[in-house]
């Protein structure tokens, strides 16, 4: 459990912000019109259940890393930051290239970074956020001045494209953040992460790790896709996202009328639409771009802020909540001054 840091100590520590962000998404976009002629489904069996109506799909040569490099560019330069001044970079993925090296070293010899120390972080969908939290935490300390964060999935070459009640969910996409603490902003006010291990078996990836090696037995039992009781993770999802995100409002000292967005993971409009029932607010502080994207995982959150931030949503002072949720389970939210 994370306790609040005195405002005492806050006002001695680095405060992380977000200088700029970025993101990319693949040029196929897989509509639902689409997957009609893959599955037994339709548009309106989709849009009713999910509020989905589109998502993108990498290449089969385009992987993770390829994705992530492009949001990294594009929030470098967003930023006026240069490779050469990364001090470090985390990459928040469940799709990783390959099992080793990790993602972020990839990244790093792709734009150049050659001062960076790098590693993954695997939180599923909460990854970005967790990420988040880990990079404040390394600014507050002087340990790193400028980190790239990144949340990116190709979540495409784990999706069981029969299996009509989840290829219908998923995307791929990736999206940065460029942190530095900065004179005169308050960055990230507060932060809180949850975890729930014993609920491990509703979400998972059953196959590829060490206890299920990859073999003609573990492929042929579908093993290398996910797995997912939708039914209890849709309640669990909606639950602790509320609740951890009424605990980081009282951390930072706000209430939800404080706040100008709410970004949530964006997984499901009938879970977002839950959320907003219990946590308050009005309709228009939440920000949702799901119908284009999909669930992205660990890019969700970063790719729907990057994309407000276009849109001219946010203006430095403005307030944002981020909360989300993934396999494990874990949780989080981070609420942020921009």
């Amino acid at each position: 459990m994370n306790a609040p840091i005195s405002n005492d100590l806050l006002a001695r520590l680095p405060r992380a912000s977000i200088l700029a962000t970025g993101s990319y998404v693949p040029e196929r976009v897989l509509t639902n019109a689409d997957l009609e002629k893959m599955v037994d489904t339709t548009d309106e069996w989709i849009m009713t259940r999910t509020g989905i109506r589109e998502r993108h799909i990498a290449r089969t040569d385009e992987a993770t890393s390829d994705m992530a490099t492009e949001a990294a560019r594009r929030a470098l330069a967003a930023a006026g930051v240069a490779p050469e001044e990364l001090d470090m970079i985390i990459v928040a993925t469940i799709t990783p290239d390959m099992g080793f090296p990790n993602t972020a070293c990839f990244v790093q010899s792709n734009i150049g970074a050659v001062n960076a120390f790098c590693y993954d972080i695997e939180a599923a969908c909460s990854g970005f956020v967790y990420g988040l939290d880990l990079a404040r935490q390394y600014i507050a300390t002087g340990s790193a001045k400028t980190i790239l964060l990144i949340g990116a999935e190709k979540i495409s070459c784990i999706t069981d494209w029969t299996d009509r009640s989840l290829c219908v969910l998923f995307g791929d996409g990736a999206g940065a953040a460029v942190l530095r603490a900065e004179p005169n902003r308050k960055g990230i006010l507060s932060a809180v992460m949850r975890s729930d291990g014993r609920l491990h078996d509703l979400l998972k990836l059953p196959g590829g790790g060490s206890r299920n090696p990859a073999s003609a037995e573990t492929l042929a039992g579908g093993l290398h896709f996910m797995k997912m009781n939708g039914r209890d993770v849709f309640k669990h999802a909606v639950t602790c996202m509320t609740d951890v995100a009424r605990k980081a409002l009282d951390q930072a000292g706000l209430t939800v009328e404080d706040v100008k967005l709410i970004i949530p993971h964006q997984a499901n409009l009938r879970i977002v639409s839950a959320i907003g029932e219990r946590l308050g607010g009005k309709p228009e502080q939440y920000f949702v771009n799901l119908d284009r994207y999909g669930n992205t995982s660990a890019a969700s959150v970063i790719l729907a802020l990057d994309e407000a931030v276009r849109m001219g949503k946010l203006e430095r002072g403005d307030r944002v909540l981020l909360v989300a949720f993934g396999g494990g389970f874990t949780w989080g939210a981070s609420v942020l001054e921009w």
